[in-house]
């Protein structure tokens, strides 16, 4: 339902959305950040190198560059987030994450997808970290983890569509149109950005700005922050190492087509859209702690799984990765959401991020030149599944509810 509001940034919706409406239109604007500003990439990946013949290592560079920009945007975020609201904050993200899609889709080489790509990340940073708790506040309290776990959907979805739409140009108009694909992203994401700025409100007050350096004196006010840190960092890691190489490895190291390695990309994307919801529902039954730790050891188990490439096991195996990849940071948001004050979750979580995105910078160049010395992506798969390990173990040391 909508009601017209008083909108507590300055800013007046001029129909201000409530409940599930509201959530489902921030998680279409997290689907515009994430899915169609990162991770569309990694599908898109394969015709960007081959139209612009790039090696793996300089493709892996550019996906590091959307992820070093999400580390700065994280620090961008932890500082804004102890001084302005969080929505001004999201509507700049939502500027800076278009002009990063407007880029790659005119981008004649790879140093304007590196600057494009720098854009998404960045943006991406100040569009999610505000998002759940927005979404979160336009439900009744005792639903709120709803919000929190339908934020995944958003991103599923995206992913499902550049997933299609990327084999749709690529089979039909060939590698080198694969900039067409960025510019549809680009139309559906104005429309989707426009509702939000005429929709969308958040009633706070102003932050007071004690989050601490970087936000970690909000952070460390956390009970388990630091196992929490560490198991966010694993997964920084390990999911890039699988996300951004998925469709790579399918083609190269196992031989499948486009069409194909394109479906098995869309069957993460689809598993997104209910991993949340699905590890929400794990979380509110035996805690984050157990939940986190039946995450990690799901990956581990499913990414040996898809070593060998056989369609029978890959394309389940795609969907239990899609599941797992949306259920972890879920449980980690709603972690956070439940052990910080309103003021505090904006530099916490930014800091906890911040971890989080050094490691993401550093996995996919990592990657690609793990590939490269190794002519295949056995071995990146491989590192994927050992970091996961660590996440198991560092989920294990969260505080039990009874602490």
């Amino acid at each position: 339902m909508t009601n017209v509001g008083v909108e507590a940034s300055g800013f007046l919706p001029i129909r201000r959305m409530r409940g599930l409406p509201a959530v489902f239109l921030m998680a279409a604007i997290a689907g515009v950040a994430q899915s169609f500003g990162r991770f569309a990439f990694g599908v898109v990946l394969p015709a960007v190198r081959n139209d612009l013949g790039l090696s793996n290592t300089i493709a892996g560079t550019l996906a590091t560059v959307n992820v070093g920009a999400y580390l700065v945007g994280t620090l961008a975020v932890s500082w804004a987030t102890g001084r302005y609201k969080l929505l001004p904050v999201l509507r700049i993200g939502f500027v800076i994450a278009l002009a990063g899609l407007a880029l790659t889709a005119v981008a004649p080489n790879a140093y304007i997808v590196g600057l494009a790509m720098f854009c998404s990340g960045f943006g991406g940073a100040l569009v999610w970290i505000p998002t759940p708790v927005v979404a979160a506040a336009a439900m009744p309290p005792e639903k709120r983890s709803v919000a929190i776990g339908l934020m995944g959907t958003g991103m599923g979805s995206g992913v499902v569509f550049a997933s299609q739409l990327t084999s749709w140009v690529r089979s039909n108009r060939g590698d080198e149109e694969w900039r067409l694909v960025y510019v549809v992203l680009l139309v559906i994401s104005i429309v989707i950005v426009l509702a939000a700025t005429l929709f969308i409100g958040h009633d706070q007050q102003r932050p007071q700005g004690n989050g601490g350096v970087g936000g970690f004196g909000a952070l460390r006010r956390m009970r388990g922050w630091f196992p929490l840190t560490a198991a966010y960092t694993a997964f920084g890691f390990m999911y890039l190492l699988i996300l951004a190489f998925l469709a790579t490895k399918l083609e190269d190291d196992n031989g499948w087509t486009s069409a194909n390695a394109s479906l098995a990309f869309t069957l993460v994307g689809i598993a997104m859209i209910f991993g949340g919801p699905v590890f929400v529902a794990i979380g509110e039954r035996i805690g984050a702690r157990l939940g986190l730790a039946i995450a990690f050891t799901g990956w581990v188990i499913v990414v040996l799984v898809l070593l060998p490439g056989w369609g029978t096991v890959t394309y389940p195996a795609a969907f239990t990765v899609g599941l797992v990849f949306s259920g972890i940071p879920t449980l980690i948001t709603l972690y956070v959401v439940r052990n910080t004050s309103v003021d505090d979750y904006g530099p916490a979580f930014s800091a906890a991020t911040l971890a989080f995105g050094v490691s993401q910078m550093i996995s996919p160049q990592i990657g690609g030149a793990v590939a490269d010395l190794a002519g295949s992506f056995t071995t990146v798969f491989l590192l994927s599944a050992a970091v996961a390990t660590i996440g198991v173990a560092m989920a294990l040391r969260l505080p039990r509810p009874s602490d």
